[in-house]
């Protein structure tokens, strides 16, 4: 794993992508006369004195073929900026972008999609700006449909279509060229599961193929599945950079962090009850401390908890366990086993995890509890309780797997 300033690849071939001190900047404009000035300052092609946003600032790495690499970071961090100039969609304020090899991109929905136009007219199109002839746009024609599979809809204009179709067509069309990178932004975002499905099966034999993604997506499960590297963009400069394990992992460290000092923040908040649903109290083998709670090897871990709901509807939880480091062990949801938390008082709801002969191997964990709203959609704050396995066993890992020899 490397720093930023480690962050240039030491390999002798020429790598697929090569980013050297990329920034970009904006104009930040509040008036028509501050617009004119600076648009009359770029014709003129001299500089303007105008504040300004800078959304990348000495971005610097590599992505060699092959390394198919994730850029990670909250919202606004510069990541859909820094993946829109490699495709050359932007342009940088600063700095030198070398791209050697043919881009597919799907940066946002309907991106080169004419809106009028059809859905077979636009994939057409797609395969003309993509530099093929009408012949081989026809040969690919079928096989850009059946990935879509949005059936009729295809001699609809585009302008007509949801933005999961939009995502299917432009996926389909895109995945038809075989580019040598290709570049998505939060598509796996979009779009029902069995198409996420489809998308992560083409992804997969794509880079068992010798292809290379550049993906951008919040999902880390994503990441760690599909990339070899990963880069960590946070206020639009290049935080780390490394093998995907190494980054996320320091990433979601980071997350936890914030969220914990957010907690520390608003206390007042929390014991009020506030307007999410949040975890109010939690109790390791019902001891709620912040020494790890001592669990012998083979032993039972009751999780217990209550749950905040802000409008009385019966809420989900999920209950993770991590080791110390953030590596994740297992994960218990509610809503997956079908059960109800019990309701003690108004907008308060309770549960019970039992875990009994715990499988892990000594060493120090964290148990999480999650709040989750009641369809088990989004998951809101959490807490969590250190718990040490005390025992001599010597294995390797994380669980002990029962097992004979013969």
């Amino acid at each position: 794993m490397q720093d930023a300033g480690a962050a240039v690849a030491s390999n002798d071939d020429a790598p697929l992508v090569r980013l050297r001190d990329v920034g970009k900047a904006y104009p930040l404009q509040t008036s028509a006369a501050g617009q004119i000035a600076s648009l009359w300052a770029k014709l003129r092609g001299v500089p303007h004195a105008a504040s300004s946003f800078q959304a990348l600032d000495g971005v610097t790495f590599d992505v060699h073929r092959g390394a198919s690499t994730a850029l990670v970071g909250v919202n606004g961090a510069g990541k859909s900026t820094l993946l829109k100039i490699i495709a050359g969609v932007a342009r940088p304020t600063r700095g030198e972008v070398v791209v050697n090899g043919r881009v597919g991109a799907l940066l946002e929905l309907g991106a080169g999609f004419h809106p009028e136009y059809t859905g077979r007219e636009n994939i057409a199109l797609g395969c003309a700006l993509a530099g093929l002839s009408p012949a081989q746009a026809r040969e690919r024609v079928d096989g850009i449909l059946a990935f879509a599979d949005i059936g009729a809809h295809i001699d609809q204009p585009v302008k007509h279509y949801s933005s999961g179709m939009v995502v299917r067509l432009g996926f389909a069309v895109a995945t038809a060229l075989t580019p040598d990178l290709l570049i998505t932004d939060e598509v796996l975002a979009v779009g029902d599961e069995s198409f996420q499905r489809k998308c992560i099966a083409w992804m997969e034999g794509f880079l068992a193929g010798g292809g290379t993604l550049l993906l951008c997506s919040h999902s880390m499960y994503h990441v760690q599945k599909l990339c070899r590297q990963a880069a960590w963009i946070d206020g639009g400069r290049l935080r780390l950079f490394g093998a995907a394990a190494d980054v996320t992992r320091e990433y979601l460290a980071w997350h936890e962090e914030r969220s914990a000092e957010a907690r520390r923040l608003q206390p007042q908040a929390a014991a009020a009850g506030g307007s999410i649903y949040h975890v109010r109290s939690m109790q390791l083998n019902g001891m709620a401390t912040d020494e790890p709670v001592r669990v012998p090897e083979g032993g039972e871990l009751v999780v217990t908890g209550t749950v905040h709901s802000p409008d009385d509807r019966v809420p989900q939880v999920a209950v993770g366990v991590v080791r110390v480091d953030g590596t994740p062990v297992a994960g218990c949801y509610s809503e997956m086993d079908g059960f109800a938390l019990r309701r003690v008082e108004p907008r308060l709801y309770a549960y019970t995890l039992r875990l009994p002969r715990l499988p892990l191997l000594p060493g120090r964990y964290v148990a999480r509890s999650h709040a989750m709203d009641p369809e088990g959609m989004r998951m809101f704050d959490h807490v969590e309780l250190r718990f040490d396995v005390a025992g001599a066993a010597r294995e390797t890992g994380l669980v002990l797997l029962e097992h004979e020899w013969s």
